[in-house]
């Protein structure tokens, strides 16, 4: 049945890495998660796609575009918790899988279910999942819907619920059993709370399917739900009854408005032969095509199916086995009709089908009858759904298990299906467990568009594809305007294309011309605007169409035909229709014939060729020409037909050779021939020719050729004949066979013996076999009656024998007579030899038995045949009779598969033959002779090890030797692991196994099935065996299983996966040198290989891989001059190319040529220094010479000064070249690693609180941030009441004017009041924020008056000298807020995750806060400290036994290593919600003790009065160490040593002597000098420039991040917020107010936003991020906040070397900068205007989302603090104010002085 279904589900068995790379032109929509993703399902009506993964909900439009997302975990939970977590003990952090996911149309949310809290749901919005509609976890266990259980499956299906009149939505669940979840198997769960029931609870108590004690033991695993009229089905495997393990796939059954689920009837599915398919592993269910409908229904197998009839499609894998894997196909309503006779046999036939029990109870202990009812089956209609006094749940006995077919079978695990109809045809989609989907791809219609050919077009049998008859494109039906006319589409799994299918004439001769016809009966129809054309080569002709659908075209001229080819008698030339000139619509070959060359096919007949080929020739005999039929030709001559003159029937047709024989034969159709002479011939006797004599009638014969030939005993041979007069050759078929009788009969017997009708006798005189008529006796005596004379024999086999006999033995020579009978006796040494007649061949051999040999007798002697006539013949060599003699076997013992190869040593072993000799406990001989080895089979015996074991040695039938207790078997080896686990298909590479018992094991085998590659081991011991892995052929497209086969022991290595080869890229870089680094990039090298494994060559010399990542190698490169590895002579004299080969295992690639030159800058050392030491010794001789009294002392300090300069020179070099190395790799390393995670952004409250607070005096303790105002209990509601008339006095702008004018008047109101009175009334004001702008207009207008007319225009706004400059300030942060989490807060959070991931890949001094990585120069660590990267593993204390692995440095104090950890473990917490380091303690378990690590303790290392911080090189921490982080007193004894440590640490801490790294430059100096030693200080004080290339280093590894920050915040082509807009307009209004000139205005903007706002938020992180911003990353911020402050400034910075480092870094990039700043003010001028009635919406907006959880009271209580201080100047102000006055604000300030500040006044 599969090969018809093989028609309709079209299987495109390619994977997506494969379709990508034949489709890799074509961009693929895809969306990634950062989590695995649980499950997916679409809105039907919007399109929208939910995905439902590990901690997140994902909302995705139709184009996989990212419209919002919700997070659902981790979540704090515990297995054993009963929400709420708040309640429960001993939580922690726990992922949420999503275990359901249903879209409710109905009122627009998305069900969502998960594994924490007991498997609690909720309900999202379906708009916007970020909108949570409902939750709760305080309802109990009667709302737990999924599993907390990882490995535990849920399904569903939206419903009905009918009660009470009222129609209710629920859902409908299937689950599995978790250990700590409910039974309920199937549940109904309600959507809306009514009367006692609440949302989510079970609404259905059924026991039957709920409450069952049994229902654990059944393994239920759901995999699919789905609802179909009035039905609910769940498909799901299960147990037979729960005694065995074995799963079974069934399909259930529900009627929708069961509302006790007694219509629960289960249907056993078997998928594939013997139901080897039997656990399901996905389902889908979908019509069908009309294709696939009409071929199930013919098929009998699924009933009747239609094309809107429902199928259930089903992959499923063996139980035990998830190598493989098949597609199963069950019709609807064939399931439908089965689950009814279920029912019908237990409701009316107690239970039965045709006599056979078919229905089971499943979930129950009852073995009784249960079918005992007896409806009527005209009844059996009103009780489909059950009832309460009808049996339930059903289930189908095993025999009426629904069968199917596997329609297709794949390796691997299938876990998905899909289906889709197209064109009538069906489509099936899967997925494997690999990530892999096999498919007909529903892919873009440019795959179509890519086949540019009928043929490839149909080749991708893709339903979506065919071709376009009329317009010459493979497309979609669609999108081919014509594809409705007959033939216009040519769909293209049918594999059709428009065809020529017959010329008219089929063929023509090269010599002539004609129109022709031709016949395709696929055309589609021609238009009367459609124009045929027909090109031959480069001939056109234009097409005309017949009525009977023929086109008629024009064939060339004969000149214009090609030439004939040498071995053929026609020409092919392809004729090619075209439409419409462009359009090819079908090509065949035409052929043109050629007469004359029909006679190369046979020229012994040429004649016979000539009339009888399929071009219709006719043949001329006068001139012995084939040529064109013609009809006007004719005569006796020409001839038409096969009645050519030919020879025949040569008598006799056996020849012997060495003999000339008379032959006869005839001549037919000769009449034209009379009296012509003819010569006869062969190519054996070639250039010899005799003449043919006449004969009678039509007889002719000639006297035959005397041949000589011996390669074989005969050959064929074929005679021609010529007219003599001619010199043409006739038609002749003499064909005779030439024998020789010497040949193959050597002696006299085999001659006797062959057939008489060669009449070869035995000529003893020539003693040999020869043709009777060549043997002359002289007529002595006839030749045929001679006898033959005696036998000879030549060899005896074996030569030596067992005493007792009993083996066969074979006497080889000749004249062994003609007959097996002819052999009467057989005597060996003087024993007869019992002859085995089976095995006599002619003459040559006999074989006999030998018997034994008394052991007094002779042992050795003659062999003695005698055959009929008693004729006799003795060998010439002797034959012996001894015993083997064994004397030691080898080895002992083996393994009980076996495959041992045993070996037996010892004398005579050789005795008799190999097949004589029979071993026990072996399977059969590897090797005989000297030595016998042979191989052990298995050992079946259960007792292992086995007793020791007798090795039995039998020659033949008598003769045994043995060897007790001489073997043991023992248990096979043990496999415990292989590393690594993988290999590239090329092979060859290190495959280690490890292991025990290996020492039993001769041979070790790699294998790969699927392949049939094997790999030798390469060395082995008892516990280690190492392989390179074979080479596997990748072009098989399998599935590869690697196994070890130890002897006879096959073990599979799981896992194992062969990665396709690596991709390498051309090589860029040509020229290297030895100071360079070389990279080679490509993809896919780490699949297989690591950097010590790899192999890099640059001609004959190899070079390390330094680094090996998946897309880069990293190369040092030959420290020696390379040379090509095949040498040619060069004769130029450029410099040579070099191949650059990369080796992994046995794959070799080069990827380039490269060019190895010499470090020029070396050259320039050589130069320097004789340039300067010459010189030197030059003025040091002069000096000699006028000093000659110049002590020896002076010559030593000489040396000595010498010495140090070499030295030096040598040290900086080798410094330059090391940090060139580090500059290279760090340039390429992007921070692949840096995790963008979920941005740990600040609520509102805490941003503002951090943008306004925290800079003030008090910092994170000021009552802003606190929130706590210490007012007594009784004056609190007069308090509030009073601020709150406060508020309202501060919302009269006249107040608030005159308020601010005050206090700016006041000398004591200094620069921090200001900013700090600014942050307060921006949080009083919040709540309006557009009167707040208001205000800040007003005194930004008078502050503009003042800088135009009075000072600098260009100085305003540089500082916050003023309440307004603050209060602008301030604004902007409120306004860009949404802006920073939106767009620009993520390039900041990388930029500072990148500067921070930087400086910590290198060492930091914990105490001077120097790091080796950095952009700040005088943050920059000046000397080399050595330091290696360590891998720690992780236990937190409490948390579970997973462990976490932390990168740190060896040099790492103990604080920066729980900085490093706690980053790592709690990643997934913002920095607030972490442990501190302080709070921490870190144990070391080297072994059964553990250790605490600290900074300082009594083992810190002393250097003078200085001590060393601890670090874990101090500690000896190695590599992969495990220890555990626990938090302060989180045990008692934890807590004692902890007290202990810190009263140490204090005790230690007292002494501020301390250092990390690097000690203060002035100790070191003062050491120094005491040493003295010029040498000494050298060496150990660094020339800290060197490492100014770090800088540079550093630089380019953060600059994109760099980039990417200032593009986000300098881009006018994205989203600008409008209040950038709006205040940007407004200063330029203003500057045209007051003619300002370009520059002062762009000053003003550039302090408004830049300086204002975005410098503050650069420097200061963690006033937008939850995190914490150390010493030394803050150094490389302020770097970059100044390069962004000067690409704002409009001035021209001049450097020069005399610059700062800092300066100099980003000199470069400054331009660039610069022009994006101006660009943006650009841009942001040209956009559309912000209206104030924009504004004022946006910021209400703000106001309301934020201001209720603002700190507003505490902020008016601090104002009127300064209103209180400046009281007296604020109440004669207001008093001076007319409008003030008027509004009686003086009377309203007093009020609320007399309430807050609680005093009794005259008022």
């Amino acid at each position: 049945m599969a090969s018809w279904v093989s028609f309709l589900l079209f299987l495109f068995c390619q994977s997506i890495s494969q379709a990508q790379e034949v489709i890799s032109s074509i961009p693929i929509i895809e969306f990634t998660t950062e989590t695995p993703i649980n499950n997916v399902v679409q809105d039907p009506q919007t399109g929208r796609i939910y995905l439902g993964a590990v901690n997140t909900i994902f909302q995705l439009g139709p184009s996989l575009r990212l419209e919002a997302r919700a997070e659902t975990g981790p979540k704090e939970d515990a297995r054993t918790c009963t929400p709420p977590a708040s309640a429960c003990q001993d939580t922690k952090l726990l992922p949420n899988h999503n275990k359901l996911l249903l879209v409710h149309p109905s009122n627009g949310s998305l069900i969502v279910c998960g594994s924490r809290y007991r498997g609690i749901c909720s309900l999202l919005n379906l708009t916007n999942v970020e909108q949570q509609l409902y939750y709760s976890d305080s309802k109990g266990e009667r709302t737990y819907v999924a599993s907390i259980e990882d490995n535990v499956n849920v399904v569903g299906v939206m419903s009905n619920y009918s009660k009470d009149g009222q129609t209710f939505s629920v859902f409908l669940v299937g689950k599995g059993y978790g250990s700590l979840d409910s039974t309920k198997l199937i549940s109904t769960r309600i959507l809306e709370d009514f009367r006692d029931w609440v949302v989510f609870e079970s609404i259905i108590e059924a026991s039957t399917v709920q409450t069952t004690p049994f229902v654990p033991r059944y393994l239920h695993d759901f995999r699919h739900a789905f609802k179909e009229d009035g039905f609910v089905y769940f498909l799901f495997s299960r147990t037979l009854d729960g005694t065995d393990n074995k799963n079974l796939t069934y399909v259930s059954r529900l009627c929708e408005d069961d509302h006790h689920y007694y219509s629960h009837t289960e249907l056993q599915l078997n998928c594939g032969p013997n139901n080897r398919y039997n656990k399901v592993q996905a389902a889908y269910v979908a019509s069908p095509g009309k294709e696939l409908a009409r071929f199930m229904t013919e098929s009998g197998t699924y009933g009747k199916v239609v094309s809107w009839s429902k199928v259930l499609f089903i992959v499923a894998s063996p139980d035990d086995d998830d190598s493989d894997s098949a597609l199963c196909m069950y019709s609807l309503n064939s399931i439908n009709e089965r689950l009814v006779d279920i029912i019908s046999a237990c409701y009316s036939d107690s239970g039965k089908i045709s006599g056979y029990p078919a229905v089971d109870i499943p979930y129950s202990y009852k073995n009784d009858e249960f079918c005992t009812s007896k409806i009527a089956k005209d009844m059996l209609e009103n009780f489909k759904c059950g009832a309460d006094f009808l049996p339930s749940p059903l289930a189908s006995k095993p025999r009426f298990a629904l069968k199917a077919d596997a329609v297709l079978t794949k390796l691997g695990l299938l876990t998905a299906v899909a289906i889709a109809v197209e064109n009538d045809h069906t489509i099936a989609f899967l997925g494997n467990n690999q990530g892999e989907v096999f498919k007909i791809s529903k892919v873009p219609v440019q795959t179509c568009l890519q086949k540019k050919d009928c043929q490839s077009c149909a080749k991708l049998t893709d339903p979506y594809c065919g071709w376009c008859v009329l317009e010459g494109r493979c497309t979609r039906r669609s999108e081919c305007r014509r594809a409705e006319e007959k033939n216009g589409w040519l769909w293209s799994p049918r594999q059709q294309c428009v065809k020529i299918v017959s010329f008219y004439p089929p063929s023509l001769s090269c010599k002539k011309t004609q129109k022709v016809k031709i016949n395709i009966p696929s055309l589609p129809i021609i238009g009367l605007s459609d124009r045929l054309q027909c090109n031959i080569r480069s001939f056109q002709s234009e097409g005309t169409m017949s009525d009977s659908g023929q086109i008629s075209c024009n064939l060339p001229h004969p000149s214009l035909i090609p030439q004939t080819p040498e071995d053929q008698d026609f020409v092919a030339v392809a004729i090619a229709v075209f439409i419409n000139e462009t359009v090819r619509l079908a090509t065949r070959e035409f052929k043109f014939y050629n007469c004359a060359a029909t006679v190369k096919k046979s020229e012994n007949t040429p004649c016979m060729s000539c009339v009888a080929s399929q071009w219709g020739c006719q043949w001329n005999t006068f001139d012995h020409t084939c040529s064109d039929m013609d009809d006007s030709v004719v005569g006796p001559n020409i001839i038409k037909h096969r009645k050519c003159p030919q020879f025949e029937n040569p008598d006799p047709v056996l020849i012997p050779v060495g003999y000339k024989t008379r032959i006869s034969f005839e001549g037919i159709n000769l009449d034209l021939y009379q009296g012509r002479v003819f010569t006869i011939g062969t190519e054996l006797m070639r250039n010899v020719e005799e003449e043919v004599n006449f004969e009678d009638g039509p007889f002719y014969t000639f006297s035959g050729f005397n041949f000589s030939y011996n390669k074989s005993p005969e050959t064929n041979v074929l005679f021609y004949v010529k007219d003599k007069e001619s010199g043409k050759k006739m038609d002749s078929t003499l064909n005779v066979t030439l024998y020789n009788c010497s040949m193959g009969r050597e002696d006299c017997s085999l001659c006797k013996n062959s057939d008489p009708k060669y009449r070869c006798v035995w000529c003893a005189k020539q003693k040999a076999c020869v043709y009777e008529k060549l043997c002359n006796t002289q007529g002595l005596e006839d030749p045929s009656d001679i006898e033959c004379p005696d036998p000879q024999i030549t060899d005896i086999i074996p030569r030596f024998g067992p005493m007792l006999g009993g083996i066969s033995i074979t006497i080889r020579g000749s004249n062994l007579g003609i007959h097996k009978e002819d052999i009467k006796s057989i005597m060996v040494v003087g024993e007869p030899c019992i002859h085995q007649e089976e095995k006599y061949s002619v003459s040559t051999s006999v074989v006999c038995e030998i018997g034994p040999v008394h052991i007094k007798n002779t042992h050795w002697g003659q062999v003695e045949v005698e055959v009929k006539g008693g004729k006799r013949g003795t060998s010439s060599m002797f034959f012996t009779y001894r015993d083997p003699i064994p004397e030691e076997v080898k080895p002992a013992r083996g393994p009980k598969a076996g495959g041992t190869l045993i070996t037996i040593s010892g004398r005579f072993l050789d005795t008799g033959s190999r097949d004589d000799v029979q071993l026990c406990p072996c399977l059969g001989r590897e090797y005989f002779g000297a030595e016998i080895t042979c191989r052990t089979g298995e050992y079946r015996a259960d007792k292992v090890p086995s007793d020791l074991l007798t090795v039995t040695l039998k020659y033949g039938k008598n003769t045994t030797k043995t060897f007790p207790e001489a073997f043991q078997f023992l248990e096979n080896p043990i496999v415990l692991d292989h590393q690594p686990k993988g290999s590239f298909v090329c092979g060859g590479r290190n495959i280690v196994v490890t292991g025990s018992g290996f020492d039993l094991i001769q041979t070790a085998v790699m294998k790969v099935h699927g392949d049939k590659s094997t790999a030798i081991e390469v060395s082995k011991n008892d516990t280690v065996i190492q392989f390179r892995s074979p080479t596997v052929n990748n072009t098989l497209n399998q599935h590869f299983r690697t196994y070890i086969q130890l002897d006879n022991m096959v073990k599979e290595l799981k896992p194992f996966e062969y990665h396709p080869d690596p991709y390498f890229n051309v090589l860029t870089k040509k020229v290297i040198t030895e100071a360079s680094i070389i990279i080679v990039t490509g993809r896919g090298f780490s699949k297989a290989m690591t950097a010590k494994e790899a192999q890099a060559f640059v001609g004959d010399v190899p070079c390390q891989v330094n680094t090996l990542q998946d897309d880069k190698l990293f190369l040092d490169p030959p420290s020696t001059q390379p040379r090509a590895r095949s040498r040619r002579q060069r004769r130029d004299t450029r410099p040579e190319l070099l191949d650059l080969m990369i080796k992994f295992g046995k794959g070799e690639w080069v990827v380039g040529s490269v060019q190895y030159e010499k470090k020029k800058n070396d050259l320039s050392f050589y130069i320097i220094i004789p340039a300067v030491i010459v010189p030197m010794l030059l003025i040091i001789t002069i000096s000699f010479y006028c000093y000659r009294r110049k002590s020896q002392q002076a010559e030593r300090e000489y040396e000595k000064v010498k010495h140090q300069l070499e030295n030096l020179e040598e040290s900086v070099r080798d410094r330059c070249k090391k940090e060139f190395t580090d500059l290279m790799i760090e340039m390429e390393d992007h921070t692949n690693d840096l995790s963008e995670g979920r941005i740990p952004f600040l609520d509102y409250k805490n941003y503002t609180d951090r943008v306004f607070f925290l800079p003030s005096k008090d910092g994170a303790n000021d009552v802003m941030i606190t929130g706590k105002l210490d007012i007594p209990e009784a004056r609190r509601v007069t308090v509030t009441q009073a601020l709150n008339q406060f508020s309202n006095l501060l919302n009269s702008k006249t107040f608030l004017i005159n308020f601010i004018r005050t206090l700016e008047r006041s000398h004591d109101f200094n620069a921090r009041a200001k900013v700090y009175f600014a942050s307060l009334l921006t949080v009083a004001l919040h709540g309006k924020l557009e009167y707040y702008t208001d205000i800040m207009r007003t005194l930004l207008l008078e502050l503009m008056e003042e800088y135009v007319h009075s000072k600098n225009p260009k100085l305003m706004l540089r500082r916050s000298e003023t309440v307004v400059e603050r209060m602008l300030c301030n604004w902007m942060s409120i306004c860009l807020y949404q802006f920073l989490k939106d767009s620009a807060g993520e390039p900041l959070y990388k930029l500072f995750r990148a500067i921070k991931h930087q400086i910590e890949k290198g060492p930091v001094d914990a105490r001077v806060k120097k790091a080796k990585y950095t952009l700040n120069d005088t943050g920059l660590l000046g000397d080399d400290v050595e330091y290696s990267v360590l891998t720690l593993q992780v236990l937190v204390q409490g948390e579970g036994p997973d462990v976490t692995p932390v990168k740190v440095l060896n040099c790492d104090t103990i604080s920066q290593v729980k900085e490093k950890i706690i980053e790592q473990v709690y990643k997934n917490l913002p920095y607030s919600l972490r442990p501190k380091v302080d709070s921490v303690t870190l144990e070391w378990r080297p072994g059964s003790t553990g250790q605490i690590l600290s900074d300082l303790d009594l083992t810190s290392q002393k250097e003078g009065r200085w001590k060393r911080i601890n670090t874990l090189a101090h500690y000896n921490v190695r590599d992969n160490a495990t220890l555990v982080l626990s938090r302060v007193g989180h045990t008692q004894q934890n807590y004692d040593q902890n007290q202990e440590n810190h009263e140490e640490r204090n005790a230690l801490l007292e002494d501020d002597k301390v250092f990390h790294l690097v000690r203060p430059t002035d100790e070191l100096d003062e050491i120094k000098s005491k040493r003295g030693s010029i040498k000494d200080k050298s060496m150990t004080k660094a020339i800290t420039e060197i490492y100014l290339t770090r800088l540079l280093s550093v630089k380019g590894t953060l600059q994109q991040f760099v980039d990417d920050f200032f593009r986000s915040v300098l881009c006018s082509g994205a989203v600008v917020p409008p209040a950038v807009k709006y205040f940007f307009d407004f200063l330029d209004e203003q500057a045209m107010k007051h003619q300002v000139d370009e520059e002062t205005i762009h000053i003003w903007k550039t302090n408004s936003l830049p300086l204002r706002f975005w410098v503050n938020i650069l420097k200061n992180p963690h006033f937008i991020f939850d995190v914490h911003v150390s010493e030394v990353v803050d150094a490389s911020l302020s770097v970059i906040a100044q390069t962004f402050m000067d690409a704002c400034t409009k001035s021209e910075h001049k450097l020069s070397r005399d610059s700062p480092s800092n300066k100099l870094l980003y000199a470069k990039e400054i331009s660039t900068y610069k022009k994006m700043v101006d660009d943006y003010y650009k841009g942001i001028r040209q956009m559309v205007p912000v209206s104030d009635q924009d504004m004022n919406t946006h910021l209400a907006e703000v106001s309301r989302s934020h201001t209720d959880k603002l700190n507003t009271q505490v902020a008016l209580h601090q104002l009127y603090q300064y209103a209180s201080k400046y009281y007296d100047g604020i109440i004669a102000s207001l008093d001076e104010d007319p409008a003030a006055q008027s509004k009686q604000l003086t009377l309203r300030l007093q009020q609320i002085a007399a309430a807050l500040e609680n005093k009794v006044t005259d008022l």
